[in-house]
């Protein structure tokens, strides 16, 4: 079997609960959903770190945030790393990236051949995490709710319809070999940042849905929640502000029009890999970085390891060779790498990892194989800004651990108690069980060497942020090549060849 092309369709801040394929019976969702009949669908797959740039690092080099020194938005990622870019490069891939990656540094590509957007946030140390800050400036304030809603144009909407018009612009290209060799396996990864926040959409998506069937949190505010939930609530300005009812489900509604509306950019970017005629033959992953509380317990965005920010879409297509089923066990991003480079593999393009994998290749699970036990395992962890120490979880089976160096830990049993309100740690009939799984954690991270480190690095970027703070950063942004200029008749080539060569 030849290596098949890989489209990574990567979206920002979705939770998974929020989509038809999902269970959600209000979602419009008909792209994502049509994508999930024709996959293996994860039922229980999570983010290693509940925040855009660690998980996303983590994500391509297919190891913990924590080992490559990616503790929070500011934080750099080395060029020194390999990512799953690399290793299909090694492999015989061509690869290009279109939209969001969230690299902070001045390494911009990490591996890709291409990339054909500049990024959408900043790429300098601005976004350095604090544990001693209670909240940070660039937090999320309180027009997330008063600001919801439906608008006619927002600076999202601005860059996804750039990133959908240039992914499909790619597909045609590859697919008529503009840039590329005849034949060269291709990987491309198509990022958007919809439906993270803020909660606001089209009129059109939003008008998709009536005030009336949105549906409100399942669990309202819980006052007395753990220490880092109401942490959380102050880094957010929600200690000040409390949305009524009707912010909520504003909000909802607005992040419901969201969602659609990536829908379809997700459908615009599938119908062109159909129409280029490559589509037999290419691997179709979507999932996302992390989720969105959307108001559950009170919380809001991400930075928690409870299931509305934790839990994660996850699909992988490939009609050729997986038939369409759903996996129940526990997979995470970093079993990304170790599956595309097992998908690549075929013939002469086997590539190895040079670094310990955080996780382990999903083909098995893809053909119909069942997961193991012991596999049956993730681990998370969250060092950002609010964390103040430490947070770690373990997921096995339906049991929830999690670790907190300043905090009282928490253990939940998702068969029973799917919402996690009732915390089982401390209770003598699960003390074994807890046990094992703090054992893990600690097998996993050394957590006083972990704290050290995070802290170390904080202060070294603060440092250097404070040098900026007037001006003067380092323009590390992405300046992409123009690639309108390949759709030009260039010099020397004859009208009717340049015109009927380019065909599809």
């Amino acid at each position: 079997m030849t290596q098949p092309n890989l489209l990574f369709i990567q979206v920002d801040q979705m939770n998974a609960s929020f989509l038809g394929a999902y269970g959600n019976t209000i979602a419009d969702t008909p792209h994502i959903d049509a994508l999930a009949e024709r996959s293996v669908v994860f039922d229980a797959a999570y983010t290693n770190f509940p925040l855009c740039a660690p998980s996303r690092f983590s994500m391509m080099s297919g190891r913990l945030a924590s080992e490559i020194g990616a503790y929070d938005n500011g934080a750099d990622f080395p060029s020194s790393i390999p990512t799953f870019a690399h290793y299909l490069d090694a492999a015989g891939y061509h690869t290009a990236l279109v939209g969001k990656m969230h690299f902070v540094g001045a390494d911009q590509l990490h591996g890709y051949h291409e990339r054909l957007t500049t990024d959408i946030y900043p790429s300098s140390f601005s976004w350095t995490g604090d544990w001693n800050e209670a909240t940070e400036a660039h937090s999320n304030d309180a027009r997330s709710f008063t600001l919801a809603g439906p608008c006619t144009r927002n600076v999202q909407m601005d860059y996804d319809e750039e990133v959908a018009h240039r992914a499909r612009r790619k597909l045609f290209d590859l697919a008529r070999n503009v840039g590329v060799d005849e034949g060269a396996p291709w990987h491309l990864t198509v990022s958007f940042t919809h439906p993270h926040d803020p909660y606001q959409s089209p009129h059109s998506h939003f008008g998709r849905y009536s005030a009336d069937d949105i549906d409100m949190p399942a669990v309202p505010l819980i006052e007395d929640d753990d220490p880092y939930s109401r942490r959380l609530r102050r880094q957010y300005g929600l200690e000040s502000f409390q949305p009524s009812p009707d912010q909520v489900r504003l909000a909802r509604h607005g992040y419901y029009g969201a969602v659609s509306y990536v829908d379809d950019l997700v459908g615009g970017v599938l119908q062109a890999l159909r129409e280029s005629g490559m589509a037999e033959n290419t691997v179709v992953v979507f999932t996302t970085d992390h989720g969105d509380m959307l108001g559950e317990r009170g919380l809001w965005y991400k930075r928690s390891f409870f299931e509305g920010s934790s839990r994660i879409p996850l699909m992988i297509s490939w009609p050729e060779r997986f038939s369409p089923t759903r996996v129940s066990a526990n997979v995470s991003l970093v079993d990304l790498l170790p599956t595309f480079l097992e998908l690549a593999g075929s013939g002469d393009g086997r590539v190895e990892p040079v670094d310990p994998m955080a996780g382990r290749s999903l083909v098995p699970a893809l053909d119909g194989a069942p997961v193991a036990p012991e596999e049956d395992i993730v681990f998370g962890e969250n060092l950002s800004e609010g964390a103040t120490a430490p947070i770690l979880m373990a997921k096995r089976g339906a049991w929830k651990y999690v670790w907190s160096g300043c905090d009282p830990a928490q253990l939940f049993n998702l068969d029973g108690d799917p919402h996690e309100l009732t915390n089982l740690a401390g209770a003598a009939e699960h003390g074994t069980l807890q046990a094992e799984l703090d054992a893990l954690l600690h097998r996993r991270w050394d957590v006083e060497e972990l704290t050290h480190r995070v802290l170390e690095s904080q202060r070294r970027r603060a440092f250097l942020r404070s040098l900026y703070a007037n001006g003067g950063a380092p323009n590390w942004r992405h300046v992409p090549d123009d690639q309108a200029t390949v759709h030009v008749l260039p010099e020397g080539v004859r009208y009717n060849d340049w015109v009927y060569d380019n065909v599809l």
